[in-house]
């Protein structure tokens, strides 16, 4: 498989699977995770079954993508691994170009190399800091000279390995900030995920900052070390293609995420996954997530060969259908494609309050797309909110 990079993927279909343990909870973690208890038969089971009666639904469609998220799936078993992508293969099939990506600790290196022979091309490194201190603060299981061997590991045995980084903890200013990120861009990686901590409701974090604790910076600090980041990767030849997200290549960019963001097809498989699927469906795009827990996942799967119920499968309006596009295209450099957008929703954003978001210097116009200015990637969500019709 090679990997060109495609010009548009909203056309794509991608699959992800969720593998929801993990060996420690991160206290900032909202994902749908649980504690690792060692091999899980009958999940695995359950995920090939449940892809099986996917196939049923989508039709003859090949993968663009085949992504394995989490949780930490580097904690399967490599040779599940290869289960899982046989299985796909032989399903729908995968394109001649598509990627085959995985999400890792670095403390599983040991495993990396069966995992690259089960026939995963790209790694993404949970990294999120070379410092010590702030990784125990960050509640991870691994210090900064794992992190940095596992880079090593993992060049070693994938064509293309992304770091991810986490920034904007309390206290840390824009030096040393710097210090880790230019770690990161020097690692030989291809991609590296830049992440601002947000403090999500529910998680652990969460309720010490109700408690009255203050975990991460304010906005003005936030907004320097954004700043910070677009202009050391900018120097380090990382230009963003995503608002979080930078690539030394185009073929380094994330196919997986991509199809997200163009609005492409993807199917969710494993507890908690979501998926939307609009081309292949009539009467709208349809947005699905599998049962959460473990052992119900497995009981519906078993009981009906699908890991949704009922109520885990929603056809969305245009106007909702529209929202969500918006918010993920206008997320991507190359901006938000308005031409595929009326094809998919019927549904424009607000023209006056794009000429005005072109006039404050937040958008710009390119043909048939729109799309953020660096002072507009900063202020995202905002921008995107004022042109919703």
């Amino acid at each position: 498989m090679t990997a060109a990079p495609r010009t548009s993927l909203g056309e794509a279909l991608g699959l992800y699977l969720h593998w929801p343990y993990c060996s420690r909870i991160c206290p900032y973690c909202d994902f749908n995770v649980y504690r690792a208890r060692g091999d899980d038969d009958a999940l695995l089971a359950a995920i090939l079954s449940d892809m099986a009666d996917w196939r049923e639904k989508t039709g003859a469609r090949a993968l663009a993508s085949l992504h394995f998220g989490g949780g930490t799936p580097s904690l399967m078993r490599p040779d599940w691994i290869g289960r899982v992508i046989e299985t796909a293969d032989r399903l729908w099939g995968l394109a001649e170009d598509a990627e085959i990506g995985l999400e890792a600790n670095p403390g599983d290196q040991a495993r990396f190399a069966g995992i690259a022979a089960a026939g995963v091309q790209r790694l993404s490194l949970g990294v999120q800091s070379f410092d010590d201190a702030v990784l125990a603060t960050l509640g991870r299981d691994h210090d900064g000279d794992q992190s940095l061997a596992a880079i090593d590991t993992a060049l070693a045995a994938f064509p293309r390995v992304s770091v991810d980084m986490i920034y904007a903890q309390s206290g840390q200013d824009v030096a040393a900030w710097s210090a880790e990120l230019k770690r990161a861009l020097a690692s030989g990686a291809g991609h590296v995920s830049a992440y601002q901590l947000t403090i999500e409701p529910g998680t652990a974090f969460g309720k010490r900052t109700e408690r009255g604790e203050t975990l991460a910076v304010d906005g003005d600090s936030a907004a320097d070390l954004y700043e910070a980041t677009q202009d050391l990767c900018d120097a380090a030849g990382f230009p963003a293609y995503e608002v979080s997200n930078h690539a030394r290549t185009p073929a380094d960019r994330s196919v997986h995420n991509r199809i997200y963001w163009e609005g492409g097809d993807w199917i969710g498989v494993g507890p908690g996954a979501h998926g939307r699927l609009g081309r292949a469906t009539a009467g709208g795009r349809v947005a699905t997530t599998a049962c959460r827990r473990p052992a119900a996942y497995i009981d519906t799967v078993t009981a009906t060969g699908s890991g949704l119920s009922a109520e885990d499968t929603e056809t969305l309006s245009p106007l909702d259908d529209m929202i969500e596009r918006a918010f993920l295209g206008l997320r991507v450099i190359d901006g938000l494609d308005l031409r595929h957008l009326e094809a998919a929703t019927g549904l424009q954003p607000d023209r006056a309050a794009v000429e005005r978001m072109i006039d404050d210097g937040f958008l710009v116009r390119a043909g048939t797309r729109i799309a953020l200015t660096r002072a507009g990637r900063l202020l995202a969500d905002r921008v995107t909110r004022e042109i919703l019709p």
